[in-house]
C-alpha cells in the first residue's frame, strides 16, 4: 500500500468491539498521511469515519511497528484494539502465533489465544505522576479532583472514576470537562467504572481527541487497574463495553488484554 499515489490512499478497516480503525499498510514503502488527511478521514459524514487510524512500517527488532492517531489528528502512544486487530492481520498474513510490535509506548507481545480470539500484552501500567504524565506531584490512586478519581498511565494518560450507576453519568458534557483537566498536561481519556463483582465490571469510555467509543483497550486495561488497586476487584477481570466485552489480566509482567477482532473491509481514499 502506497500512502500517495495517483490512485489514491489504500487502507483496511478494522474493528474490537465496535471500536473503530483505520488501518494503513507502509511496509513496502509510501509516506504517512499528514494531521489534516488523518483528521479529513476521521469525518465520519465526508470521509472513512474512525476511532483511531494506524500505520504498519517495518520495525526493527520487532515483527512490525505500529503508529497511532486519534480522529483529530494529533498522535497516540498506545492503542490497545487497533494493536489486537492488526496482530490478527499480521498471524493470519504470516502463520505466526505470536508477534512483536514496536510502539511508541514500548514493544508489544502479542499471540493467538484461541476461539478467534486475540491477546496482546499492553506492558505494565504507569503509577508515577510525572510519567503518565500529570502537571504536579499528586496521589495517583486518589486525585484532588471532585469524584475522587484514580490516574493510571497505558502508554496513554487515564483518569477513571467510579460511580455506583455508569448510565446515569451524561458522558457528553463529563467526557469534555476531564479530558481538558488542567492536572493533565497531555489531555486524558476519560473512564466511569461501575462495578458488578470481584471479576466483572462496567465501563463507558470517552477517548483523549476521538469522544464516546463502544470500546477502547487501553481505557479497558486503565480501568481494570485502577479497580484492582483500589481494592474492589480481582487482577483479573471481565470488562463489559458498549461493543462487547474483554478479559484484562493484570500479571507480574504487564496487562494482558483479550478479545475478538472483525476486519471489515478495504478501500481507497481519494480525498
Amino acid at each position: 500500500m502506497a500512502s500517495k499515489m495517483t490512485n489514491g490512499l489504500a487502507f483496511m478497516k478494522m474493528h474490537g468491539l465496535g471500536n473503530d480503525f483505520v488501518v494503513i499498510d507502509l511496509r513496502s514503502g509510501g509516506e504517512r498521511p499528514d494531521a489534516s488527511t488523518v483528521a479529513a478521514i476521521a469525518d465520519r459524514h465526508r470521509g472513512v469515519g474512525f476511532d483511531q487510524l494506524a500505520l504498519i512500517e517495518p520495525g526493527e527488532n520487532a515483527d512490525a511497528r505500529l503508529t497511532f492517531y486519534n480522529a483529530d489528528g494529533s498522535l497516540s502512544a498506545a492503542c490497545g484494539n487497533a494493536t489486537r486487530c492488526i496482530a490478527r492481520y499480521l498471524m493470519d498474513e504470516s502463520g505466526a502465533t505470536n508477534l512483536r510490535l514496536a510502539t511508541d509506548h514500548a514493544v508489544l507481545v502479542a499471540e493467538e489465544a484461541g476461539q478467534g480470539l486475540t491477546r496482546v500484552n499492553m506492558g505494565p501500567p504507569v503509577l508515577d505522576w510525572a510519567r503518565i504524565p500529570l502537571a504536579r506531584d499528586v496521589d495517583t490512586l486518589h486525585l484532588p479532583v471532585a469524584g475522587d478519581p484514580v490516574a493510571t498511565g497505558m502508554g496513554n494518560p487515564h483518569m477513571t472514576f467510579f460511580v455506583p450507576d455508569a448510565a446515569a453519568v451524561d458522558l457528553a458534557s463529563f467526557g469534555p470537562e476531564h479530558e481538558h483537566h488542567p492536572l493533565y498536561p497531555q489531555r486524558t481519556n476519560v473512564e466511569v467504572v461501575q462495578i458488578l463483582s470481584r471479576d466483572e465490571i462496567l465501563l463507558r469510555i470517552w477517548e483523549r481527541g476521538t469522544g464516546p467509543t463502544l470500546a477502547s483497550g487501553s481505557c479497558s486495561c486503565a480501568a481494570a487497574v485502577a479497580a484492582a488497586r483500589r481494592g474492589l476487584t480481582e487482577r483479573r477481570v471481565k470488562v463489559n463495553v458498549p461493543g462487547g466485552q474483554l478479559e484484562i489480566d493484570w500479571r507480574d509482567d504487564g496487562v494482558w488484554m483479550t478479545a475478538e477482532t472483525a476486519y471489515v473491509f478495504d478501500g481507497v481514499w481519494r480525498g
